[in-house]
């Protein structure tokens, strides 16, 4: 049966969203490139996050990032659950960004729903391992591209999974209720987005959680830890050690002497450091998120069309109602 578009928000709430997101992402790139000292790399992934999320982003930046005084991100950021929102919004800021970027493209050529998912994906997990793992990272790990990538694939492939398994069901699922969220020039589909992106964060957060815990990914760092070009491995590896050594000195350490344990503390992990983990941990996390995909496909197809395409009739979904009519 063919329907009309069911729209799920009107559109002032759409372009009030958007109103506010413009002033999140502007708040936060000032507040970054003017006076908390995060990494280079993480100013332009929060910075991307934002403006896929806007006031929500905004509120997690506050919490978990902005420098509450100066000198003292260090300390700010330690804490683990910190360290593991930075991790998600650095895998938010590679794996969405080419998600969105393919399904723009794969809406333009008039793809299915069905095909633009994997499209999406594969674009997702490219973008992220091959630009905002290796090639942002390796400096800062002090490795060689090719090093970096072999580093960064099982930890992107795994938090992969996780941001596309909340991402692909509210996709296809919004999609699907309103079909002009297909098409790029469309102010749905940057709705749609929007919405994707948080629930893949949410999503995919403990697992990035357990990455950073085990030390198979990086979480926030500082500039003042790093610097501009980054710390040798085994630099991450001794000022780590050293940080959580300070951590556990008497509180009548010096002032300095305490800072610069927040700071060592802060520094990424060494991705390495997971070597510590067992193959058989790795493999059974891997196995879980790979369940959390299949879940979320099944929830596309099962509440959603995966047949559609850009401009044809849509249809009555199971659990959509139509004036006069309930399924």
């Amino acid at each position: 049966m063919e329907m009309h578009a069911i729209p799920w928000a009107p559109d002032w709430a759409l372009w009030l969203w958007f109103g506010l997101t413009l002033l999140s992402v502007l708040y936060v790139a000032w507040d970054l490139f003017t006076r908390t000292p995060e990494m280079k790399v993480m100013k332009w992934g929060w910075v991307l996050v934002s403006l896929y999320t806007g006031p929500v982003g905004l509120l997690i930046y506050w919490f978990s990032c902005r420098e509450p005084s100066p000198g003292t991100h260090e300390a700010f950021i330690a804490p683990l659950w910190k360290q593991a929102v930075g991790s998600t919004i650095h895998c938010a800021a590679g794996d969405a960004t080419g998600i969105i970027v393919a399904a723009a493209l794969t809406g333009y050529f008039g793809l299915s729903m069905g095909v633009d998912i994997w499209i999406e994906y594969a674009a997702g997990f490219v973008f992220g391992l091959f630009i905002f793992q290796a090639l942002f990272m390796k400096d800062m790990m002090g490795l060689s591209y090719g090093e970096a990538l072999r580093q960064s694939f099982l930890p992107e492939w795994i938090s992969m999974n996780a941001m596309m398994a909340g991402m692909l069901p509210t996709m296809v699922v919004l999609m699907t209720r309103d079909m002009r969220a297909m098409e790029a020039t469309s102010l749905w589909f940057w709705a749609a987005m929007s919405a994707a992106t948080l629930v893949g964060v949410v999503v995919s957060y403990p697992v990035n959680y357990w990455l950073v815990k085990n030390q198979l990914k990086h979480g926030m760092g500082t500039e003042r830890a790093l610097g501009e070009g980054g710390a040798a491995q085994e630099e991450v590896i001794a000022s780590t050690h050293a940080g959580h050594s300070m951590a556990n000195m008497p509180h009548t350490a010096s002032p300095a002497t305490a800072h610069a344990g927040h700071a060592m503390a802060a520094m990424p992990m060494n991705m390495e450091g997971g070597a510590q983990v067992s193959g058989l941990r790795k493999a059974a996390v891997t196995l879980i998120t790979l369940v959390m995909l299949a879940v979320g496909y099944w929830l596309a197809a099962r509440y959603g069309d995966l047949s559609m395409r850009p401009g044809e009739p849509m249809k009555t979904m199971p659990g959509m109602d139509m004036p006069g009519h309930r399924m």
